[in-house]
């Protein structure tokens, strides 16, 4: 790989990073078009909390992975809430960057592979062909 595209997959992956450990942070923590979508219909308090009505958010459960390490967006064990946030959005970058690496690695080319066939199947051209009657006609 050239050092140009090595230089450009750094800058990204960094970027990345600073995305996901510090900007994350300040994302807001108001609930997002589908969260609000499902608790149309009820009334909740300032703990999000359903207080009255009725709507399909009453029908949630707990998911299988919610005590998972990296649940509700953050890192089981540190007590830091900024800290924690901003190491799993880094944790979440550097396993993602993983995978796709991994998949690009099984997936490239291979130097020593012919990409056009080779000599013995090479297509006969209008002009070879031509050549080739010239020497046999009689």
């Amino acid at each position: 790989m050239k050092n140009r595209s090595w230089a450009f997959l750094a800058g990204g992956l960094l970027v990345a990073l600073l995305l996901a450990g510090v900007v994350s942070n300040y994302a807001s923590s108001h609930p997002d078009g589908l969260d609000s979508s499902l608790l149309k219909g009820c009334t909740v308090d300032a703990d999000d909390t359903i207080v009255a009505g009725s709507c399909p958010a009453q029908q949630a459960k707990d998911h299988e992975l919610g005590d998972s390490p990296l649940a509700d967006y953050g890192v089981k064990g540190v007590t830091n809430s900024f800290v924690s946030t901003g190491l799993s959005g880094v944790l979440g970058v550097l396993v993602t960057f993983a995978i796709g690496a991994g998949g690009f690695w099984l997936l490239r080319r291979r130097g020593g592979a012919p990409t056009g066939g080779d000599a013995t199947s090479a297509p006969v051209t209008e002009g070879d062909a031509a050549t080739s009657r010239v020497g046999t006609a009689g």
